[in-house]
């Protein structure tokens, strides 16, 4: 299927592996110009060469700098003062329980996961919509509804995610331009790698994975982690034209695990 994407210009915040390197790789497949982002030079030229391998003929921008930080980001808008897509991507996770999280921290994680999507949003967002077109996707998680015991901080950003995107969706009431979140469940990132480890106490990871979804995660309807790629194809559809009467929305990709119709 044509998304009739090509030649649109996109910012994927925090691309380099994971979710968001398969976001980037998935806009470029299309024709999507994409500037592909992460904190070191390094991490970026390796994601380049990784969409390139994918996308052979693909049209790339790096920028490398840690988009949580104000002045970071007021260097990338200067670089690309407007972009036809917006994803922000850029997040962190991390188990820890309630009375070990110090303020710094619930600090560190609003910063990082809200604020980063806050700045890029009322940076581009105008000129969105004085082209009367643009998109906007904020990456929240299924933690974001059903809050984890075990990283009340990351869910609570999660769940603030969700209302700056609809409020913001709000606001483009009557345009061209549409603000939507996109809610994955349990996905087999690098990121989730690392927290595997920490969980299973060395256990395969296929042994991990079918006591995860039998015991932490039992509402799953597919019994296993999502891909990034599965996800990935949700973003770059609500990135398209074709998703032009989806806004406000919150869109999961989360293999069932909230038992909810909405």
């Amino acid at each position: 299927m044509d998304l009739n994407l090509s030649g649109k210009l996109a910012l994927v915040s925090g691309s380099t592996k994971g979710i968001g390197l398969a976001i980037a790789t998935g806009l470029a497949r299309e024709g999507v110009e994409v500037i592909v982002n992460g904190r070191s030079k390094k991490s970026v030229s390796e994601a380049l060469a990784k969409i390139r391998q994918a996308v052979p003929d693909a049209k790339l921008e790096g920028f490398a700098g840690d988009l949580s930080d104000a002045a970071t980001t007021d260097a990338l808008v200067k670089r690309f003062p407007a972009v036809d897509i917006l994803v922000n991507n850029l997040g962190i996770f991390e188990p820890k329980s309630f009375e070990e999280i110090p303020d710094g921290d619930w600090r560190r994680f609003f910063e990082v996961n809200v604020l980063s999507g806050v700045r890029l949003s009322r940076a581009y967002l105008p000129k969105m919509k004085q082209k009367n077109w643009g998109r906007i996707v904020f990456i929240s998680s299924e933690s974001g509804i059903q809050i984890p015991a075990e990283m009340i901080h990351y869910g609570m950003t999660k769940t603030a995610q969700l209302a700056v995107s609809r409020g913001l969706a709000e606001t483009c009431a009557g345009t061209g331009v549409t603000v939507n979140a996109v809610l994955p469940g349990p996905t087999r990132s690098d990121g989730v790698d690392e927290f595997v480890k920490q969980l299973s106490g060395g256990k395969p990871f296929a042994e991990f994975e079918k006591e995860f979804f039998e015991k932490i995660r039992p509402s799953s309807l597919i019994k296993r982690f999502a891909t990034t790629e599965e996800v990935a194809n949700l973003v770059v559809y609500v990135c398209s034209p074709l998703s032009s009467a989806t806004n406000g929305a919150a869109l999961s990709v989360d293999g069932g695990v909230v038992r909810a119709c909405f």
